[in-house]
């Protein structure tokens, strides 16, 4: 028998919060306008060209009716994100109460499971073990792609099997670009495809998604941990932590836990990249804050650094991407394979890169070239978050003020222990919010399937107020579509959200970053409350309170 902690048990027991408007038995649907890509609208229209051009749409309550049975497999795809199982738990509750003959299968391990074939049927008292719980092993996930006609055709095959007429698929950009593609290809075929919009990174958002799932408690999370930090730096008075934290692309999260937690330092990628700082710029702008507190006789503070970070950085984006093109001939150049010392490897490596590059490359610690050359992920691209930035900072903040020591121009002293904060988060107990709010995103996906509608993103609006007013729909996934390079090739993809330093969350950070750096003006979040006042277990993040005020 599995061991319940006493906060799971009283989590299972929780009942999500619902828009008025969701009623799957009495649901009218109103259409909007007919849209159009975020760009690359021609090209986009011409690869889909059956779902493109869709309306948004909403939901309001309409007269009772009968709903005919259907049988809907899901998938998880990609990261774990808090409140996926509320997904679920929310599309088999609304599939149920629809018409109680109908039936849910998960793909099992993710977009594997439904080209393999591999499902499980849901029952009530299956799904009843994972209500309100974080992770994603009710069912497992995966990233394997759906881009390819004999995975569609096996798809379809399996599908088939069980008489599956509808396919939700739960994940962030890529994993919906795939649903959008499936959608497409299926839409002859009598099977619709519906997306819900996943990940903590924050960077699946738009005028009509306003945040993607388990961005809440994710941040949340990342915030706790901060402020405990912050905490322990201001009582032993003697460390500087630099602190990395979730965020490849974009740095939504950075950015809110600063919001939350009033660290000294916060470094934004997006406003690394518009600036064109260099990295040794960032240095001597930690290193002046270091030295400006040590006068004060502070020889403490937290720096946030996005995961992605390193990525920004002109010079090392230009060295990044050429190491990027070079890494596939590598692996086949008998030099480099047989070399008997990371210094060998460097050597190969620098006779191949640019010569601009050749000066970054040289100028780095061996442990981040070694971790430079490491692995590339699916798109053939460094994973970044096995590079140890927050490492790399520290070192080279530390070289700089031993500098400044020298010529006198530095008196403090300087200690930093290091941080990553990724997976810390991703599989969480998830909020109130997210509770709720996945739970409406998985009834809502049931509503659009029967309305009959495929090629659609789960949407629900309207979250800084009460759930109860939440606006219910769906958005067109073309809509949000552009066309990027990816491995050589032109390819649709969903575009992702960058911090938008013009924005209202930004300029919040921009404000207070001066007093910030020189007081400790320090927030301890605390733990997140699943019980209690409504202004502490129901709050939305500053970030979706500043963009929707």
């Amino acid at each position: 028998m599995t061991t319940l902690s006493p906060l799971q048990i009283e989590r299972l027991k929780y009942r999500p919060k619902l828009p008025a408007s969701l009623d799957i038995n009495a649901i009218e649907l109103i259409e909007g306008a007919p849209t159009t890509a975020v760009r690359d609208a021609d090209k986009i229209q011409e690869l889909f060209k059956n779902t493109y051009g869709k309306p948004i749409v909403t939901f309001k309550k309409g007269a009772a009716a009968e709903n005919a049975a259907m049988n809907v497999g899901v998938i998880l795809s990609g990261g774990q994100a808090p409140g996926g199982h509320n997904v679920i738990a929310g599309l088999y509750d609304a599939l149920k109460q629809a018409n109680p003959q109908n039936k849910l299968y998960g793909f099992l391990g993710g977009p594997s499971g439904i080209i393999d074939g591999k499902t499980i049927e849901f029952t009530d008292e299956f799904i009843g073990k994972y209500r309100n719980t974080g992770g994603f092993d009710i069912i497992g996930s995966g990233r394997t792609k759906l881009e390819t006609e004999d995975q569609f055709k096996k798809s379809l095959a399996n599908c088939q099997k069980l008489g599956i007429t509808g396919i939700i698929i739960i994940g962030g950009d890529d994993s919906n670009t795939n649903a959008a593609m499936l959608a497409e290809w299926m839409i002859d075929k009598g099977i619709q495809v519906i997306g819900c919009p996943k990940t903590i990174d924050g960077d699946l958002k738009n005028d009509q998604i306003e945040i993607s799932f388990g961005f809440d408690t994710a941040v949340k999370t990342y915030a706790e941990l901060i402020g405990n930090i912050q905490r322990d730096a201001n009582s032993a008075k003697k460390y500087w932590h630099f602190i990395k934290i979730m965020g490849r692309s974009a740095s939504h999260v950075a950015l809110e836990a600063a919001l939350q937690t009033q660290p000294n330092i916060t470094l934004i990628s997006e406003e690394v990249e518009a600036k064109k700082m260099s990295l040794e710029q960032i240095v001597n702008y930690i290193a002046n804050i270091v030295d400006k507190r040590s006068e004060q006789g502070k020889n403490f503070g937290t720096v946030i650094v996005p995961e992605g970070l390193i990525e920004f950085f002109p010079e090392m984006k230009t060295l990044i991407s050429n190491l990027n093109d070079i890494m596939p001939e590598l692996e086949h150049d008998p030099d480099y394979a047989n070399a008997t010392s990371t210094g060998e490897q460097f050597n190969v490596v620098l006779n191949r890169i640019s010569e601009e590059n050749v000066k970054v490359f040289e100028s780095l610690p061996v442990s981040i070239k070694i971790q430079l050359l490491m692995d590339r992920d699916d798109h053939g691209n460094v994973q970044v978050s096995r590079i140890d930035t927050e490492k790399l900072l520290i070192e080279m903040v530390q070289i700089k003020l031993d500098a400044m020591k020298s010529q006198g121009l530095y008196k403090g002293k300087f200690s930093a222990q290091a941080h990553f904060f990724g997976y810390e988060g991703r599989c969480a107990f998830p909020s109130n919010f997210d509770a709720d709010y996945c739970y409406s995103l998985g009834y809502n996906a049931a509503a659009l399937l029967s309305n009959r509608l495929t090629g659609y993103l789960s949407s629900v609006k309207n979250l800084v107020r009460p759930a109860s007013e939440w606006v219910a729909g769906g958005v067109p996934l073309t809509m949000m579509m552009n066309i990027e390079r990816r491995h050589g090739t032109d390819k649709p993809v969903i575009q992702k959200a960058l911090v938008k330093l013009d924005g209202p969350v930004f300029k919040a950070l921009e404000k207070n970053r001066e007093n910030w750096a020189m007081n400790d003006d320090y927030v301890f979040p605390g733990a997140i409350q699943y019980f209690g006042p409504a202004a502490v277990c129901d709050a939305v993040t500053k970030t979706l309170a500043l963009e929707q005020a």
